[in-house]
């Protein structure tokens, strides 16, 4: 049977919710990465099932993935990004406040996306057109709303001109800040359960952001740079806000910093 590529992620994303679920609370193997980042038997267990998947249904395409790295075929023009357990510090001690994104771009334009929350056993994706949120074998439209107020500051990834604890202090009076450093508070600006996403970084061809973005953008969030121009152009950053008085005033917020 023929599998969309849109079904081919989420049901990717569910496998490795699964691995996550069934691991949690378990011993914590840790396996050094750059710095003081590192990576658990479930991060790897997680990606070898995204991977499974994905070569299985689409074996003459190209996989970059957190932990291995770029594989399968150099030349193809589909590619699939993968980060099977983001918030892996938030997993190591016992949080369930994580996300598995899993994302396919042909040629420059990503057309299928899918972020699984675990522990709520949603997935949250888009093939493109609108974006939806799967809960118990149902989907249902993400609408945003940025009634909520609240907004996410990535703490991990440095502002071009400010510090993001300047930006949290400037923005305190029309909204209420937040930190979380996973691809749920991304995903949550589509859903209505935040009114904005702000974080630094070039995220061009990220496996922690790809499928978030794309989710944002098909649900009809505001997406640019970190000053209001195009994503992906310098100062890299980015801002997903549920409307445009929202981002309007975020970015008023970035530019008064510099």
């Amino acid at each position: 049977m023929h599998h969309s590529d849109v079904e081919i992620a989420i049901h990717a994303t569910e496998l490795a919710s699964q691995v996550i679920r069934s691991s949690f609370h378990a011993p914590v193997t840790r396996y050094a990465k750059e710095g003081d980042d590192f990576a658990t038997q479930t991060d790897l267990a997680a990606e070898r099932a995204i991977l499974e998947v994905l070569a299985a249904a689409c074996p003459h395409d190209r996989f970059v993935a957190e932990e291995s790295g770029t594989t399968g075929s150099p030349g193809s023009d589909r590619t699939w990004f993968v980060d099977p357990l983001c918030g892996t510090r938030n997993f190591a001690v016992g949080t369930q406040l994580v996300a598995v994104n899993v994302a396919l771009r042909i040629g420059d334009t990503v057309r299928a996306a899918a972020v699984g929350a675990p522990f709520t056993g949603e997935v949250f994706w888009t093939s493109g057109e609108n974006a939806y949120r799967r809960h118990d074998g149902s989907d249902t439209v993400l609408r945003p709303d940025a009634g909520t107020r609240l907004i996410d500051i990535d703490l991990d990834n440095p502002l071009p001109w400010s510090r993001p604890t300047r930006l949290l202090d400037s923005v305190a009076a029309d909204f209420h800040p937040r930190v979380l450093s996973t691809s749920l508070a991304l995903v949550w600006v589509a859903a209505g359960r935040r009114a904005a996403y702000v974080t630094g970084g070039d995220l061009r061809d990220n496996v922690h952001f790809t499928s978030a973005v794309e989710i944002c953008r098909a649900a009809g969030c505001v997406v640019t740079g970190i000053a209001g121009q195009p994503l992906h152009s310098a100062p890299h950053g980015l801002i997903a806000a549920a409307d445009a008085d929202t981002h309007a005033r975020l970015v008023g917020a970035m530019l008064a910093l510099r």
